[in-house]
């Protein structure tokens, strides 16, 4: 494991910790976004679905497992939590996300490395993971004003896929047979994503002011 993907993994355990301690120390979910939330859940799923066959470490078996039990803990929270679901905007969430979960599995039965279940899952979860974020980045943009802590979950998501860009780099140039050209375009277009929110985050940073994106 190469310093890029440890401090991708870091930054990615990071912004989950920030949810979880938003959500249980302010019993409110205000900001995010449950159709967010729950493509998260699918993706995790889908990734991860050689937990129980394919043994690599033990870290790589317990990021897997924290990974998909937190995503699990946010969805239910949002959605069963009687202090919690309150506060959801549900009225400002309303990307209709099926439509993305159809798009990237369509997307992954026709480009995939390996035409086999797993290959087929594992590109599924990529395609899927490169546009989870938009959901999120339009409910905070309808409703202007961005907490603090949900502005720092959003920044690390996006600082963490922008170091596994690294790590991919890294990759190609150290490994005679690294291949994952699916994951590298993915990833770009997902970082993409987030070019607008960094922007504004760093200008909010700058001037010491209250993040707001525009509407």
């Amino acid at each position: 494991m190469n310093v890029f993907r440890l401090a991708g993994d870091m930054t990615h355990l990071a912004s989950i910790l920030i949810l979880l301690l938003k959500i249980y120390a302010t019993k409110s979910c205000s900001g995010i976004s449950l159709k967010t939330q729950e493509l998260y859940a699918l993706v995790f799923l889908a990734r991860y679905l050689d937990l129980f066959t394919n043994f690599i470490s033990v870290y790589n078996t317990v990021m897997k497992l924290v990974f998909i039990g937190s995503s699990l803990a946010i969805v239910w929270c949002m959605r069963m939590h009687k202090m919690v679901k309150r506060s959801y905007n549900k009225e400002l969430d309303t990307f209709r996300h099926y439509f993305l979960i159809a798009g990237c599995l369509m997307l992954a039965l026709l480009v995939n490395e390996k035409f086999t279940f797993q290959e087929v899952l594992w590109a599924f979860s990529i395609y899927l993971e490169a546009v989870s974020m938009i959901p999120q980045l339009i409910l905070l943009q309808r409703s202007g004003n961005v907490d603090n802590l949900t502005g720092q979950y959003v920044f690390l998501l996006g600082a963490y896929r922008a170091l596994y860009i690294l790590n991919w780099i890294y990759r190609y140039f150290t490994e005679p047979h690294f291949s994952r050209w699916i994951a590298c375009v993915a990833g770009l277009v997902q970082t993409a994503l987030y070019a607008d929110f960094f922007y504004y985050y760093f200008i909010s940073w700058k001037n010491n002011a209250k993040l707001q994106l525009p509407a």
